[in-house]
Order: structure tokens, then sequence, then C-alpha cells
């Protein structure tokens, strides 16, 4: 399949739109968050939104006008589900007895913590 900017142009790419109020004024300031250096603003959201979409393919065409690999976005089928995490002693006591408390797994109580 030949890649163009058309390609990555439909892909589903994160796009985060923020508001800022600094000492050079309000507005809106937009990333790609799978694309670093790839980013704008806007006085509104849908300016810092339509602005973003203008460098994205700017951004893409300067990738491929340099045959520089260009990512795509990540899907739930990239991710097992499973990670590491380290934490300390007491936390880990806190959450294992609380666990324990409730009549469940270590697992399911730190899920259940994270989904909150």
């Amino acid at each position: 399949m030949h890649k163009d900017v058309e390609y990555y142009m439909n892909l589903p790419y994160s796009m985060v739109v923020q508001h800022r109020n600094d000492e050079d004024g309000e507005c809106y300031v937009s990333r790609v968050l799978e694309l670093d250096g790839c980013h704008s603003h806007g006085k509104t959201k849908e300016d810092a939104l339509e602005n973003l979409r203008e460098a994205l393919e700017g951004y893409i065409d300067t990738k491929l006008a340099f045959s520089d690999p260009i990512p795509e976005p990540s899907t739930y089928t990239d991710y097992s589900g499973k990670f590491v995490l380290r934490l300390p002693k007491s936390l880990h006591y806190t959450l294992a007895t609380e666990a324990e408390r409730e009549g469940v797994s270590l697992n399911q109580y730190a899920l259940y913590k994270l989904a909150k």
C-alpha cells in the first residue's frame, strides 16, 4: 500500500487541545500525541484544532519528502493488558490488606482503584 499524505491524514491520531492563559495572553494550544513536534494554537478551540490539522498535513508532507518514518496511532491490540508497577512496601501492604478485607484479589482491587 502506498502511504501518502491522505493515508496518514485519515488515521485516528490523538489530538489534544488545552486552554492556556499566561503572560502572552489567552489561547488554545493543540498537539498530536503520537507525533513529537506536531502542534499549533488558536484563539478558540475550533481554531486550534483546524490549525493543528493544517500543521499535521505539513508535518506529514515534510516527513514523506525526506523519507523519514511517520509513527502511526496505536490501537488496543498493541497492548497486552499487563504492566509491571513498582511501589513502596507500605503501599503494597495497604493495598493487599484492603483487598483481603474486601475479599478480592490484589489485582482486582488495584484495577478497581485505578478505574475510579
